[in-house]
């Protein structure tokens, strides 16, 4: 997951370097990249693109795509560690619904740290004038989806391969993309076309490996090491654009991480119902 994280982070850093183009422009150019590069992997695997369970991975596809046209649109519009940060507060999401979705246990303290994590991003909202409300709030739309695509991956684990569930991700975004695109079309120039195909390979090796993690380890704990990409934003953000903050938006910060450390402390596996087979002579782990 960390290295998830990190070529999450180069992405994000690329797409602010795109001011001038749309981000469902950008998303349109990330998908395309991620389409060709997925279905000519999956092809010489010999890996059935469309996968088995069609119904979750179109979901896995809607979903992921709100969240991600969302963040993009709040990368263009404020700082990046603010951006990062609003948008980060996807783990809680995640781990809350995971109760309901993948019926995975969450310790009552969890809620506790996630209510810290959660007001460290009011104190950052709150401290930063360039924050205006509409974009937290579309961050925290952000946020919410990429919670439901991370639970709908790790409903799949059992059924489909990684870099099916990362092909069904361009798979529905490219119509959508696509028409909101005809509308708000703005020519690349120059550089533009190498940044845009910088963030199709960035986000492919990121979303291949974020999909392993939310795949084989516990939901709650993975998802908390998101946040490692605060970091990431603050150390990018500051040499490449410039971007600081004053002393209470970084206590927010520090609130955010403080949350995460203490979650990622106290998260616990879920056990796995083991039975033994006595017909067929093999245990049989039974799955969510």
């Amino acid at each position: 997951m960390l290295l998830a994280g990190f070529f999450f982070a180069l992405m994000n850093v690329t797409v602010k370097f795109l001011p001038h183009i749309p981000a469902i422009e950008i998303i349109l150019f990330r998908s395309v990249f991620s389409f060709f590069f997925s279905y000519l992997i999956l092809k010489k695997q010999k890996i059935p693109v469309l996968g088995n369970n069609k119904k979750l991975l179109i979901i896995r596809g809607v979903v992921g795509s709100v969240g991600l046209i969302t963040f993009f649109y709040t990368l263009q519009k404020i700082p990046l560690a603010s951006a990062v940060t609003i948008q980060y507060l996807a783990p809680i999401f995640t781990s809350v619904l995971g109760i309901f979705i993948v019926k995975e246990r969450v310790k009552a303290i969890q809620f506790f740290y996630f209510a810290i994590a959660f007001a460290g991003v009011l104190v950052i909202e709150g401290f930063d004038p360039r924050i205006e409300p509409v974009y937290l709030l579309i961050g925290i739309v952000s946020a919410l989806f990429s919670g439901l695509a991370y639970n709908v991956i790790r409903k799949l684990k059992n059924t489909e391969h990684p870099l099916v569930i990362v092909f069904y991700f361009p798979l529905v975004t490219i119509p959508v993309a696509g028409l909101v695109s005809f509308f708000y079309w703005v020519p690349p120039r120059g550089w533009d076309w190498l940044l845009l195909l910088v963030i199709g390979v960035f986000t492919q090796f990121a979303q291949y490996f974020m999909t392993m993690a939310y795949q084989n380890a516990n939901l709650s704990k993975v998802a908390s090491l998101n946040y490692v990409g605060i970091i990431y934003a603050l150390g990018f953000g500051y040499l490449l654009f410039g971007e600081t903050y004053n002393l209470v938006t970084y206590s927010g910060m520090v609130m955010v991480l403080l949350g995460v450390i203490l979650n990622v402390k106290f998260s616990g596996r879920p056990k796995l119902k083991i039975k033994s087979g006595a017909e067929s002579g093999k245990n049989v782990v039974h799955k969510n």
